[in-house]
């Protein structure tokens, strides 16, 4: 029964402009189990009609039917899975992988056909036994003779049972008796299969041949044992699918490992050149990590001490929606640099979105529950009022005006305010002596309106402008305790301090601050303790100067209210002060509520006990909003939050930019990697024709050197992020010498993790076009390859 059968193949090549006829109408038939040599001289064809049969060369016409299935329809799928389960190639330079094993080499054609890894062993153990290598199956192809090199491709060729097996040349490399040996084994084999042997040697084709065909320039000039007459006049055909060939990632990475092994100094090398870039994207998002967690640290210790503010001040309802004065809306229709002369007015006011918080009895209500609601989050709730305080002091040269107001200094750029001097205390003491420490001797939180704290700066300073307020000296000597118990100040009713004339009411002239000093009306304030911020606080919540009671508050506004410049205003439409008339309503309420004659708060302050308390005190707030038209809500600012979003978009943006420059060394290791690819594809084109001679898929090899740019991108990454750990240790020693900051480069583990994928990811890509290149490969020439 015939196996095989080629009708009128036909195949050329083309050599420039011309084209050379290697095969002309061949057709010939093979019994199923026979020995037959093809003689001939080099360029006959013999070769071609070899790569032709074995499917590594395909024919230009005719047809080649294999068990009577017609090859004329297949498709590269159908050639690799027919070169892997009916083709067995002996070559005669053996092509053997040289970074494997014996064993392994063996076992190459078998991982295409999906068998088992036992099995693979056990069938290519066996193979080898029968070809006398049971001893050398872990050895190295160059660690055994030739002989023993074509007995391995022997096995490789018989350990999947193919129908035939192909020897080109198989005692071209031998000496005699090796070639004796080989021969035996070939002969042995042909009792139960086809095989076809290429041969120059007549003497060997007379002696184990069963068929000798020769051939002279592409055609066949005698046939031993022809079976011409068995060929029908047309081939039967039968497009039977074949099950397709595939080699899993784990083969494929395997051999790319121990290719890579065989090549360990380069492979180091391009891998540390690789991991360049993953340092320095590594230690810039190490410090960014850990600035970010130092920041988190800040806001935590020092920002948490910022209150959330209310204001009734005018203000932007969302400065990341409401654009820079003089914003156009596009639906005005106007085009940016016109051509026309024509000039357009336009408000600039009607760009921002303004809002005003309205504190009415609802919303104060709200507030004043907050402590029973959130007792865990709030530590304290300061109501901040405008009435004005009129305070005297008596200085070196009389009786002084102390300015409640904030001072202006002047320096290089725009005024800056200064301290006022003057502020109110939370009403949680305990809140206060969290963040300060009281010093001096005798010294105490103030228990009525009569006392006062000084707060002096973490270094004992106290600004020479709170001197000048107070009329003393700056340049005297002091120690703290000559303020505690000391009655510094004095609060002047208004109307002690306030003169009525005709309209208006004017402040009392300078010259009788002393009179009114020494009145009895009025309340003497009494320092009974100095503050001072904590060691290891990041911030307070005052400035250095006077922090006065909440109980101090309460009486201004009880003998505000009662004055009678107050109740002057209540009834007048114009300004008692000025003799002016009021812009809006808004303007009159501010002067009723600075003259105590209205006792709404002008502002709150909510201090979170922490970070945590703070998000809870804000969804409080945001409930109050939730059913409210947009012009009746209430909007808070949180300074810590903008402060911590500042720093942090400043931290991101510097991160960003040193990435990018981190990145352009990536971009070149990948181009690098990309280049050592290339010559690895080189380096491996034998190979390539190996394992496309048993039956490997252009996909597989493609598959083969993106494994191994996997490994290398593992392998650059892992280096990168180990040395990355390793660099971190003496970068943070020199940040702490520097900086007193412990710890500041962090690389998450995370981070770690995404930069070896990343770098995976990098390599893979670099090596894609190679990877291609070596698909594409003609497996008759990578063979050929040396």
């Amino acid at each position: 029964m015939s196996k095989l059968k080629l009708v009128d193949i036909d195949k050329s090549y083309r050599t420039g402009d011309q084209y050379l006829h290697v095969l002309d109408k061949i057709s010939l038939e093979f019994r199923e189990s026979e020995f037959v040599s093809i003689l001939g001289p080099s360029g006959s064809g013999k070769t071609t009609l070899l790569n032709v049969i074995g499917g590594l060369d395909h024919y230009d016409s005719g047809d080649l039917i294999i068990n009577n299935q017609s090859t004329k329809h297949f498709r590269d799928r159908d050639w690799d899975s027919y070169r892997n389960r009916s083709i067995g190639f002996v070559f005669q330079t053996y092509n053997l992988i040289g970074h494997q094993s014996v064993l392994q080499n063996v076992e190459i054609a078998m991982t295409l056909s999906g068998v088992s890894a036992d099995e693979r062993k056990q069938r290519a153990t066996k193979a080898l036994e029968e070809v006398g290598l049971e001893d050398h199956i872990n050895k190295k192809p160059n660690q055994l003779s030739g002989g023993q090199m074509q007995r391995v491709a022997i096995a490789r060729a018989l350990v999947n049972n193919p129908d035939i097996i192909l020897a080109d040349e198989p005692t071209g490399a031998l000496d005699s008796t090796t070639s004796t040996q080989v021969m035996d084994i070939l002969r042995e084999v042909a009792k139960t299969r086809l095989v076809i042997m290429v041969t120059h040697n007549e003497d060997i084709a007379t002696e184990y041949s069963n068929r000798i065909i020769r051939f002279l320039d592409g055609h066949i000039q005698s046939d031993s044992a022809p079976l011409t007459d068995d060929l029908p006049d047309e081939p039967v055909i039968e497009n039977k699918k074949n099950k397709k060939t595939s080699m899993s990632m784990t083969t494929a990475l395997s051999l790319s490992f121990k290719n890579l092994l065989t090549k360990k100094g380069r492979t180091i090398l391009t891998a540390f050149a690789g991991s360049i870039g993953i340092i320095g994207v590594a230690l810039v998002l190490a410090l960014s990590n850990g600035l970010t967690e130092e920041l988190d640290v800040v806001q935590g210790d020092a920002l948490s001490n910022f209150p959330i503010m209310i204001d009734t001040n005018e203000q932007l309802a969302d400065l990341t929606q409401a654009g820079p004065p003089g914003t156009m809306d596009d639906s005005d229709g106007l085009t940016a640099f016109p051509d026309s002369d024509e000039l357009v007015t336009y408000n600039p006011s009607e760009s921002m979105q303004l809002h005003k918080n309205v504190l009415t009895d609802d919303f104060l209500t709200h507030v004043e529950a907050m402590d029973d609601a959130l007792p865990d989050a709030v530590d304290s709730i300061s109501y901040r009022q405008g009435v004005g305080v009129n305070l005297l002091a008596e200085g070196d040269d009389g009786v002084t005006k102390f300015d409640t107001t904030a001072q202006q200094s002047q320096g290089f750029g725009p005024p800056m305010t200064g301290s006022s001097h003057w502020q109110e205390m939370p009403t949680n003491a305990d809140f206060v002596l969290d963040v300060y420490d009281l010093l001096g001797e005798g010294s105490r939180l103030p228990e009525n309106e009569s006392e006062i704290l000084l707060v002096v700066d973490e270094y004992n300073r106290l600004s020479t402008s709170f001197f000048d307020k107070l009329g003393i000296d700056a340049d005297d000597d002091y120690e703290l305790n000559d303020f505690i118990g000391q009655d510094v100040l004095k609060v002047i009713p208004n109307d002690s301090f306030y003169v009525e004339e005709g309209p208006i009411f004017r402040e009392i002239a300078p010259t009788r601050y002393e009179d009114v000093y020494n009145e009895d009306a009025g309340k003497t304030l009494t320092v009974t303790g100095i503050l001072r911020l904590k060691e290891g606080e990041e911030s307070g919540i005052f400035d250095e100067g006077f922090v006065y009671t909440r109980a101090l508050t309460d009486y201004l506004l009880e003998q505000a209210n009662d004055s009678e410049i107050a109740k002057a205003q209540e009834e007048s439409d114009v300004n008692v002060l000025t003799n002016q008339a009021f812009q809006d309503d808004n303007a009159k309420e501010t002067t009723l509520i600075y003259l105590g004659a209205v006792s709404r708060p002008v502002g709150i302050d909510i201090y979170p006990t922490d970070f945590e308390g703070k998000d809870q005190i804000k969804e409080y707030l945001d409930e109050y909003n939730a059913d409210l038209p947009e012009d009746e809500q209430i909007i808070y600012n949180d300074l810590a939050e903008l402060i911590g979003s500042i720093l942090t978009d400043l931290i991101n943006t510097v991160t960003y930019v040193l990435v990018g420059f981190a990145a352009i060394s990536l971009v070149v290791s990948t181009i690098m990697i990309g280049i050592i690819t290339y010559v690895s594809v080189i380096e491996r084109t034998k190979e390539i024709g190996i394992l496309r001679s048993v039956g490997a898929r252009k996909k597989d090899i493609s598959r083969v050197f993106n494994a191994e740019t996997l490994i290398v991108g593992l392998i650059s990454g892992s280096l990168g992020v180990g040395l990355s750990y390793l660099l971190i240790i003496p970068i943070n020693q020199l940040i702490e010498r520097v900086t007193d900051t412990t710890n500041v480069a962090s690389l998450a583990p995370m981070a770690a993790a995404i930069l070896i994928v990343g770098s995976m990811l990098l390599t893979l890509v670099a090596g894609v076009i190679p990877s291609r290149m070596a698909a594409k490969k003609d497996p008759v020439v990578a063979l050929r390859t040396e």
